[in-house]
């Protein structure tokens, strides 16, 4: 049996694993949340290993130790300190997500501003999503090329294949638990080739004399250990390049929002970094073992040896190692390829689903046609990716081409949103339109007029430009999205309640109706009332079926008018009862599984469980009223 036979048997069985872990999680799924954000049931280590694993790709963690190799720590504002820091910004954020009813940021901007905001960021955000993948598609390939002389297009069939599998089976679940196996074999690959590098650095095999590892670490030069050696106005460029975009990318807000409560959200994404920083750390003490084996590659110099450093891991491993080895390594690979391939699909494959089919092409779909749309949109985003990754040559290129396009188009709406209440549509739309437009042209120009092998084009210009000019297109997104919001009218108290408190306290129904709660109807509204709590909140839900086919678009139109308090901000497919400031406490209605069920949901936090009861009862008897007024009957199952 020959290596790649070897990997293929241990692949089988490593895909065998991740498949029944998406398959378990198929049959606990009965709704869009259960899909999309794990019934937010997930709690801190599922969240921290989560978000580790889907930021640790393949082709990245080769093209870090590349850049160690030839740059030490000078290179870690490009990728390493963009990672970690993202991951501590967005745990200090977790107070503000957590509490947002989204299931995506799409729908957020839609809350926040108005519809004419959501299809736009939806596209770019798949777009975004799509790039990502395309990088850690590529960077297996690269890995099976240097193995085992694979061509790249079957090894992006496997990664394609494997991850729309598992994904599409248990959606959010199915990748959180799947990357948990994911980043444990990363983690160990990295670590163990780690000891491997200083081991054969030090022994004398394959250098010129035995050393210890103190001299193989004193021997390394003082300006590799300095991490300011680029100057602090590169360090600066770098963090307002692409930390932005990270710390607003969508999966990890994702995450946030499945995690089972803040405080679990907010230690895993501190765990995350955490992990991260461990795996990085693993990648430096390579490059250190490396440059003691390939010295020649360090003396290149960078740009000029980044060619040899990239696979330099690679044939280290093929080079001195049994085909077992090899075929473990390429299984560790594939993990960190396919933990951030599979989260970059669940992502991108929700905007499409949520945000475009179900807002705008089929508003009144049921939840067993979403759930089936959910599973297409992950197979486009994987298709996408991989048909892509053809024509992108970087790994890292395609990463902060995303990254930027990010950072200069939704950065400000969404951050500007949830923070600033005088922000409006019309602002979120001008700096969303300019700055993706212009950064977008940017990258274009770069790409076009540069050289191979050259410096960028725009480099060459002035410094601002560096990193395609993502500077100049944040600060014209900035400038119109701030000038355009205060030359327009505030925002709605509607489209300002799930975000600032006052503002919610004034929806809130003074004439409330009392509940008598010994009433026959209360008692057995209470028997058919689903509740389970995770974390700091209580989970209700009440399923229930008319008598008829309920015309989803005169019900919603008739709720509204005879009952004020009930809105739609994110569109039809989902109306919300706003009488509470939080908004994950309001009671929220939607489609149920065929024409005729209606489903009730609220998340209140358990010290009040009990009000909220009486608060989903009068959700029901205004939902029944409606529906009554229009020819329905709704009526509870121990009624009939």
């Amino acid at each position: 049996m020959d290596g790649y036979q070897t990997f293929l048997i241990l692949l089988a069985v490593y895909l065998l694993g991740l498949i029944a872990i998406g398959w378990y999680f198929s049959k606990k799924q009965k709704s869009v949340t259960d899909f999309w954000l794990a019934g937010r049931e997930v709690g801190a280590i599922g969240i921290g290993f989560s978000a580790a694993a889907s930021w640790l790709t393949a082709g990245a963690l080769l093209a870090v130790i590349g850049f160690y190799m030839l740059l030490g720590m000078g290179s870690i504002w490009g990728f390493v300190f963009p990672n970690i820091a993202a991951l501590l910004i967005i745990a200090l954020l977790v107070g503000r997500i957590k509490n947002l009813p989204s299931v995506t940021q799409p729908e957020l901007l839609e809350m926040r501003y108005s519809s004419a905001i959501r299809a736009p960021v939806a596209f770019i955000i798949t777009i975004v999503m799509i790039l990502f993948a395309v990088a850690d598609i590529k960077g297996f390939a690269f890995v099976l090329e240097v193995f085992y002389g694979v061509s790249p297009i079957h090894a992006a069939l496997i990664v394609a294949l494997a991850i729309s599998v598992y994904v599409t089976l248990g959606g959010l679940s199915a990748v959180v638990w799947t990357d948990f196996v994911q980043f444990i074999f990363l983690s160990v690959f990295a670590l163990v080739m780690a000891a491997l590098a200083v081991s054969a650095a030090t022994s004398g095999a394959l250098v010129m004399e035995d050393i210890s590892v103190s001299q193989l670490f004193g021997d390394v030069p003082s300006s590799w250990w300095n991490p300011f050696i680029i100057g602090l106005p590169m360090v600066l460029i770098f963090i307002f390049a692409i930390v932005p975009g990270w710390m607003t990318e969508q999966d990890p807000w994702q995450r946030v929002w499945a995690a089972k409560d803040a405080k679990s959200a907010r230690f895993g994404m501190v765990l995350g970094s955490l992990l991260v920083a461990l795996v990085f750390a693993a990648c430096a003490v390579i490059a250190i073992g490396l440059n003691a084996i390939y010295p020649e590659i360090a003396a290149a110099g960078f740009p000029m040896g980044m060619a040899d450093a990239e696979p330099a891991l690679l044939v280290f491993i093929v080079s001195n190692f049994s085909p077992i080895v090899v075929a473990l390594s390429a299984i560790g690979l594939a993990a960190a390829a396919m933990s951030c391939a599979d989260t970059f699909a669940t992502s991108g494959g929700s905007c499409l689903s949520r945000d475009i089919y179900q807002r705008y092409i089929k508003p009144d779909a049921t939840m067993k046609q979403t759930l089936l749309v959910n599973r297409i949109s992950v197979l486009i985003v994987v298709a996408g990716a991989t048909i892509g990754s053809f024509f992108i040559d970087g790994i890292l290129e395609a990463i902060h081409i995303a990254t930027f396009i990010a950072s200069a188009s939704y950065f400000f709406p969404i951050m500007g949103g949830i923070y600033w209440k005088r922000a409006t549509k019309e602002g979120a739309l001008a700096g969303l339109i300019i700055g993706a437009v212009v950064q977008i042209g940017l990258i274009a120009v770069d790409l076009i007029k540069t050289a191979p092998m050259a410096p960028y084009y725009l480099e060459t210009v002035h410094p601002i430009f560096m990193n395609h000019g993502v500077i100049v297109g944040m600060s014209l997104s900035a400038v119109a999205f701030f000038g355009v919001s205060l030359a327009t009218k505030r925002s709605s108290d509607v489209n300002l309640a799930p975000f600032f408190k006052d503002v919610a306290e004034k929806l809130i129904q003074k004439d409330e109706k009392e509940v008598d709660e010994s009433s026959r109807e209360y008692v057995k509204f209470l028997e058919n009332l689903d509740e389970k709590t995770t974390g700091e909140r209580a989970h209700l839900h009440l399923n229930l079926e008319a008598s008829a086919t309920v015309n989803w678009t005169k019900f919603i139109g008739n709720l509204k008018l005879m009952h004020p308090a009930w809105i739609t901000p994110t569109g039809n497919d989902s109306i919300y009862r706003f009488t509470q400031a939080d908004m994950l406490s309001c009671v929220s209605v939607t489609r149920g599984s065929t024409e005729k069920e209606i489903w009730f949901a609220s998340e209140p936090r358990i010290e009040s469980v009990d009000s909220q009861r009486k608060v989903l009862f009068l959700a029901f008897r205004e939902i029944a009223d409606v529906l009554e007024d229009i020819g329905v009957l709704m009526t509870l199952p121990s009624e009939n």
